[in-house]
């Protein structure tokens, strides 16, 4: 008899550890069906293309909240990092830019996200500030520095740009280009001692770095690269919006930490992926759509959002005791 519990031990394990990401699939399948039966035209190439480039910001900036708490952290900061690149990017865009302006505004608020992200991580890694209460707090110097930059919304992207974004290319839209070339990124940072490090130091930081692991700068890259990260969704949603606003990315914060819940990671760290964050994304809008086509009191988007980060916390204590009950 101990031997059988024995052997099947590991199995329960495995199948724990995936259902998560299982789960996922299978409330995006659900929630596509549900989609279907509210709106007929779902499925058409037209509808798909446009759904999914309103989609691409918040799956973008959902893999660089996984980034952060696979490292056992977390970032509060990033829908406002997502607001001051949009701002910048917009006011350095100005009116009828050329491609060297255009290349300019791009590179300009990629760095803006690379060093709002590096400013999260120095206090977090080298300072030694709790990540919830500092990215917290910066997301104030971040909400203050985009009004300074466009006090109100406004500004304009060139119709070219407008196009690129919303026109497919060889047929595919291009949110679903961006996606793989995205997931291949993180299957070859992965496969690297970087992707290895990254997991050791969310799972226990003081054994990775008796281990020799650099923990406090594998911590600083993981908030600067989210910062990039929401830099790359400010540029998505600039594209889809056509428009700054000081404020367009602040509910992004929430939604990309519920993102990656629904996705199967833990936020304790040390597991998880991006993929599984990425399908969470889009479950979220299409729980929005749900919601807006059945004519359902928008609060509730907020009251399953709440019980989802409830049941995030809760979860792994559930699966332990039932784990012990079944050995």
């Amino acid at each position: 008899m101990k031997t059988l519990t024995r052997e099947r031990a590991p199995q329960w394990r495995r199948v724990i550890t995936r259902q998560s990401f299982a789960l996922a699939l299978l409330l995006l399948v659900i929630a596509v069906l549900i989609n279907y039966f509210l709106q007929p035209r779902f499925f058409r190439p037209v509808t798909l293309n446009n759904n999914l480039g309103t989609y691409l910001p918040l799956m973008i900036l959902a893999a660089g909240q996984a980034l952060v708490i696979i490292a056992g952290g977390i970032d509060l900061s990033l829908g406002t990092i997502v607001s001051l690149t949009n701002v910048v990017l917009i006011r350095l865009l100005g009116n009828n830019p050329s491609a060297a302006q255009v290349a300019l505004a791009i590179m300009a608020s990629m760095g803006t996200g690379l060093l709002a992200g590096l400013l999260n991580g120095f206090c977090v890694a080298y300072l030694r500030f709790q990540p919830i209460i500092t990215t917290f707090a910066t997301s104030f110097i971040f909400t203050g520095l985009a009004l300074t930059v466009l006090p109100t919304p406004g500004g304009s992207v060139p119709g070219g740009l407008l196009d690129f974004y919303s026109s497919p290319a060889l047929g595919i839209p291009l949110a679903l280009w961006v996606v793989a070339l995205t997931l291949a990124l993180w299957l070859l940072l992965r496969s690297t001692r970087y992707g290895r490090y990254l997991y050791a130091v969310g799972g226990v930081a003081t054994s990775a770095y008796l281990s020799g692991v650099p923990v406090s700068a594998m911590r600083l890259s993981t908030y600067a690269l989210a910062g990039l990260i929401a830099a790359c969704a400010a540029l998505a949603l600039t594209l889809s919006t056509g428009t700054g606003d000081a404020h367009i990315g602040d509910p992004l914060t929430l939604s990309s930490i519920v993102a990656v819940v629904i996705g199967g990671t833990r936020l304790r760290g040390g597991q998880g992926g991006i993929a599984g964050p990425m399908i969470g994304a889009v479950i979220l809008y299409l729980i929005l759509s749900i919601i807006a086509f059945a004519n359902v009191p928008t609060w509730w988007q907020t009251l399953v959002n709440g019980l989802i980060i409830i049941v995030a916390l809760i979860g792994p204590g559930l699966v332990s005791l039932v784990r012990r009950r079944m050995v």
